[in-house]
C-alpha cells in the first residue's frame, strides 16, 4: 500500500492510496477551492478510466486541485476507482463532482448524505476491499454528525496499517466540535480511534500541527514528548514539508485530546 500525500488549499491534505499489485487507487477527501476559478494554463495528462485500464488520452485539465490528483494518477499509471470522503464540508468533498464528470463510473463513498456526488452511504463497521487492501469504516462523529474515518490494512504485508481521520483526529489535536455532543466526540477519539493499533499511521485532513502542539504545551507544560514534537514541527515548517503521518502511539504521548482518558 502506497500513500501519496497531496497538500491542497490553504492547509488541507488530500490522499491517493495505491494498491501496488493491481494498480487500483482510492482518493481520500478530494478538495477544490470554495469558489473555484479556472487558473491560467492547463495540464495534459493520461488518466486511467475506472475499471477498464484504458486511458483518457489528451485530457486537458485546468490547473486546479482535482486535476492535480489526476495528474498524479496518470503519472503513477493507476486506475482511480473510488473516492472515500470523511465528511461533507466543501474543503473535503467539493472536488467529487468534477471527478465524477471527468471519470464516469467513479464511485464516491461516505457516511453523510450531504456529501457531494455521493454514490452510496457507508455504515459504521462496514468493510470494503480494494485488491489486497482492506478498509474498515469507523463512524467518528464530533466535527460533524456523519464523519467517517477509514482504517486500512493490507494482506500479508509487514507495513503498518493507516487511518484516514479527516477532521476527527489531527496531529496533536482534533477538529472543532460542530454538530455533536462532547460525549460523542470523546467516544470517537478515545474509544474508536484511540484503541487502534499503536503503530497505525495517522493521515489527517489539515496541517494544524504547530498550533496544536503549542496548545498541547500549554495543557501539559512539563510533557517532554510535546516539547520534542514541537521542536521537530518547527523544523518541518521551516522546510515547508508535510508533517503527516504521525502514528497513534505517538499521538497518545502528546495529543491532549487522546490523553484525557
Amino acid at each position: 500500500m502506497k500513500v501519496k500525500v497531496i497538500p491542497v488549499l490553504e492547509d488541507n491534505y488530500m490522499y491517493l492510496v495505491i494498491e501496488e499489485h493491481t494498480r487500483e487507487a482510492v482518493a481520500v477527501d478530494v478538495a477544490v477551492p470554495k469558489r473555484a476559478r479556472p487558473l491560467p494554463g492547463a495540464l495534459c495528462t493520461r488518466a486511467w478510466r475506472p475499471n477498464t485500464g484504458s486511458h483518457l488520452d489528451h485530457l486537458h485539465l485546468p490547473n486546479s486541485h482535482p486535476f492535480q490528483l489526476l495528474e498524479i494518477v496518470g503519472r503513477e499509471r493507476v486506475s482511480l476507482t473510488t473516492v472515500l470522503t470523511t465528511h461533507h464540508h466543501w474543503d473535503h468533498a467539493r472536488g467529487n463532482m468534477e471527478l465524477v464528470r471527468l471519470l464516469p463510473g467513479l464511485v464516491v463513498l461516505g457516511a453523510d448524505e450531504r456529501i457531494c456526488a455521493l454514490t452510496r452511504r457507508l455504515v459504521h463497521g462496514e468493510e470494503l476491499r480494494f485488491g489486497a487492501i482492506h478498509v474498515r469504516c469507523l463512524l467518528t462523529p464530533g466535527h460533524t454528525s456523519g464523519h467517517m474515518s477509514y482504517f486500512l490494512w493490507e494482506d500479508e504485508c509487514l507495513d503498518p496499517p493507516a487511518v484516514f481521520s479527516g477532521d476527527a483526529l489531527s496531529v496533536a489535536g482534533c477538529g472543532s466540535r460542530l454538530e455533536t455532543t462532547a460525549q460523542q466526540m470523546y467516544h470517537s477519539l478515545v474509544e474508536t480511534l484511540g484503541t487502534l493499533p499503536p503503530e497505525t499511521k495517522v493521515f489527517c485532513g489539515h496541517e494544524h500541527t504547530l498550533g496544536n502542539l503549542e496548545f498541547a504545551q500549554k495543557v501539559e507544560p512539563c510533557n517532554n514528548h510535546v516539547k520534542a514534537k514541537l521542536s521537530w514541527a518547527k523544523k518541518r515548517d521551516e522546510d515547508d514539508v508535510p508533517m503527516v503521518p504521525s502514528t497513534l502511539g505517538e499521538e497518545l504521548l502528546y495529543n491532549p485530546f487522546l490523553r484525557v482518558a
